[in-house]
Formats: structure tokens, sequence, C-alpha cells
């Protein structure tokens, strides 16, 4: 928790409006300019690059011809090449006409296909860069865990305090030899429920054996986005007591839990550390939300949840990589959150999950605010998450889109030719509307879904 949760904290939804807009503004802007920056290096010059869409708010033209402004509608945006009729990039083929040989290369229509082409293609893949840059940035600052099971933090329980200190390395857990992290978290994963574990640590190069909590206590992580957890005001480092009445001594209890209500409320007893010796206790009752989830080996399952996810006893002792490690650790989280994204919209289309996965603006809105909420970590890293959901939205092959346009270029690189100018007039219109339905149906979804 930071200053941004301090901020939606004393304003509400004018706060939330404004980091969706923020973000929003971020991603749109990267995407404008890679369209913007690779047409001026392919030689097409650009007569509006625009930040939202309607009237005009504010608005500069630059020693080079272009309008830069700034519209009412923040929900978008577009460059306007020269040549170009609309924001769509449709051709105007009256003012083309009149146009000499030298002034039509600078236009989008007549400039070579390998400028058209890349010009079109910079757009996503600015985004895509803007989300590796994002994860690469949270590497480096973040660090990574050694492959050790060294504590670095231990979490803070309720009870007496914990034996174990930053600096011990994990042997053994209940006589299980844990030589590197991995074999920690299997070993951790695999005990069962207790109060206590017997760990067999190195410290200050001495062997000994301490008894502790649960490898993976009842300890809450994260709070996730759009859930009822979140809305019951539960948060990162909160400890469940029990739930339905059940005692909890690992969050692995918690689920069946939750699972076996199939959907009733589920009453639960919470600790949370408040700065007082013995913090706080107290009951809420929270209703699970039927979530979609992927699978580890692909696809996805239907559960029941309230949205915690569970923490360590200890959080693993960092490391800073290398330039280059992390730039692989970034590429490798980027594959994955863009595959997931993929995976998720197929599996809506074909009718596996809800299409309740589909949000609008209301819902990408609440998103970002719920994010800035648990800190400036999780808000970034939703940040580079909707800059890849966008940047492939954008070359789904659907004119207007980005890759619609990719399309027509192959088409042209096959035929010789571009398409006629009254097809991709009716293309570009059937585009259009299968955008804005796609649009009105997300916006249905964030009215009605639960």
């Amino acid at each position: 928790m930071d200053i941004l949760a301090t901020l939606l904290g004393t304003g509400g939804l004018l706060w939330t409006l404004a980091f969706f807009i923020l973000a929003i503004g971020i991603i749109v802007f990267v995407h404008e300019y890679g369209h913007y920056i690779v047409g001026r290096w392919s030689g097409i010059h650009a007569e509006v690059f625009s930040l939202g869409f309607g009237p005009v708010l504010f608005n500069r033209i630059d020693r080079r011809g272009t309008r830069w402004q700034i519209a009412a509608i923040p929900l978008g945006g577009y460059v306007k090449f020269k040549g170009d009729s609309d924001a769509a990039s449709g051709k105007d083929a009256a003012a083309i006409a009149g146009l000499s040989a030298n002034e039509k290369r600078h236009t989008m229509h007549g400039a070579p296909l390998w400028a058209r082409s890349a010009t079109v293609a910079a757009g996503p893949i600015f985004n895509f860069i803007l989300a590796l840059v994002v994860y690469w940035g949270l590497i480096l600052w973040t660090g990574v865990a050694t492959e050790r099971p060294v504590i670095g933090t231990v979490a803070t329980l309720p009870g007496a305090a914990q034996p174990l200190a930053s600096g011990d390395q994990v042997l053994t857990l209940n006589g299980v030899e844990t030589p590197d992290l991995e074999s920690y978290l299997l070993a951790a994963r695999d005990l069962p429920a207790a109060a206590s574990v017997d760990y067999r640590i190195l410290r200050d190069g001495t062997e000994q054996m301490v008894t502790a909590a649960h490898p993976m206590p009842p300890l809450v992580a994260s709070v996730q986005l759009k859930s009822a957890a979140i809305a019951a005001g539960l948060e990162e480092g909160d400890v469940i007591l029990a739930a339905n009445g059940q005692p909890v001594t690992a969050f692995a209890e918690l689920p069946p839990i939750v699972e076996g209500l199939a959907g009733a409320p589920v009453p639960l007893t919470i600790w949370r550390a408040d700065g007082s010796e013995t913090g706080k206790v107290f009951d809420i009752t929270i209703t699970p939300n039927r979530r979609d989830l992927p699978k580890a080996e692909g696809g996805f399952e239907t559960r029941w949840l309230i949205g915690l996810t569970g923490g360590l006893l200890f959080e693993p002792e960092l490391r800073r990589p290398g330039v280059f490690e992390a730039l692989g650790l970034a590429a490798e989280n980027a594959w994955f959150a863009g595959v997931m994204s993929l995976s998720g919209l197929w599996n809506v289309v074909t009718g596996t999950i809800s299409s309740c996965n589909i949000s609008g603006p209301i819902g990408m809105a609440q998103v970002m605010g719920q994010a800035a909420t648990q800190g400036l970590e999780y808000y970034i890293t939703m940040l580079a998450v909707m800059s890849l959901g966008i940047g492939l939205i954008n070359l789904f092959p659907i004119p207007v889109l980005d890759g619609g346009h990719l399309v027509f270029h192959a088409y042209e690189a096959v035929f010789r030719r571009p398409p006629p100018d009254g097809a991709l007039k009716v293309l570009m219109t059937m585009g259009l509307i299968i955008v804005l339905g796609f649009m009105a149906y997300a916006l249905t979804n964030d009215v009605t879904c639960p």
C-alpha cells in the first residue's frame, strides 16, 4: 500500500477515473507515437497526432507541420497522415489526385508498401515494447529470488514471534531435504496442514533445529482485482484464522472450504496487524464469485473464489539479476500474459468460459483503480497487461484496426495492386460496425455482469 492507495481512499471515484485515464493515456500515446515516429522515419507526413476523440481541448503545431492535440474523449487516439480522409486512415482520393509524384510519396497511400506496412505495424509493436520495458524495469527494481531457500523477510503472524531470521537457509522441512528454492516450495506444498513445522536451518555456519509456523500459512499475499475479497476490504498481510467456523492453519485449507459452500457466503475470522502487540481480530462474511482461471497445462477451469492469493512464511532472499537475464525473464512474463489474453478471448468465443470475462471501459477503469489501491508495482504491472491486450486486439484482421490494414497490404503484395477503393470503403464500414458492436457488448457486460 502506498500513496496511490491513499489517494484512492480519499478521492474514491474521481481518483479511479484519474488512474484509468492516466493508464489509457500512456498506452494510447505509446501506440500512436509508434505509428507517428516510424511514419516520419519512412517519409510519411503526419498532419494530426491526437490523444482522444471529439472536441479538441488543446493543440499546437510543431515545426514539421504536425498538429498535436488533446481531445475530450480519452478512450483512444489516432494519427492522421497526409492523404488520409479520416482517423481510420481511409483514402482521400480527391486530395491525393492533385498532388505531384514527390508529394504523393509523403502520403500514407502514396508511400512504398514497406513504409506503409512498417508504419501500421509500429503501433502494436510499441505497445509490446512498453509492456516488455515495464516488466524489465520491475524485475530490475524488485530483484529475483536466490537459488537457495535463504530467508529474506519473515511474515508477521499472530502469536509469538517466529524463530526464523533473515539470512537463515532452510535445509529441511519436517525431515525433507530442501537443497534449492524449488525443492523447498515443493516440500512446503506437500506438507499437511499443521500449526507448526520442524525446520533444520543453517545460521551463521551452524546447523540447528527450530519449530515455526507452516511455510504456507493462511496469509494473504495479494487481493485479486474485481473480487469479493477486495470489495470486502481484505488487505495484503491479513491472516485467516477460521473459515465457516473451521480453524485454518495453512492456506491450502481455505479453497476447499470455499468451493464446498458452492457459492454460499463464507464467514471468515481475520487477524490484522495494526501496530499493537496483539493486532486486531474481526469477522466478515464474503460471498464468492464464479471465476474462470487459467490452468498450468493450458485452458481454463471455473471455480468459486473469494479472490485471495496465499503467501509464504518468509519471502526468499533476493538478488539483483543482470540486465540480459532480467530482459529474458521480462520476455517470458510478457509472452505468458499475451498467451493468456488470447486464450481467454478464444475460450469466450467458443463458449468454454463466461463472456463476462470481457470488460469494457467501466470494467477497465475499475481494474486500474483497484490496482492502484494495491500499490505502484501492481498498478504498473496492470498497465503492462493492458498495453499487451490493446496491442494484440489492434492486430486482429478487422478493417479499421491495424491488423485489417496489414491484411490489405498483404493483398497488395500478392496481387501487385491495392484493393479497389469501393471494396475498401465497404470493408472499412463493416469493420467499424464490428468494432463498435464489440465495444457496445463489452460496455453491456460492465453493467450486467455480476
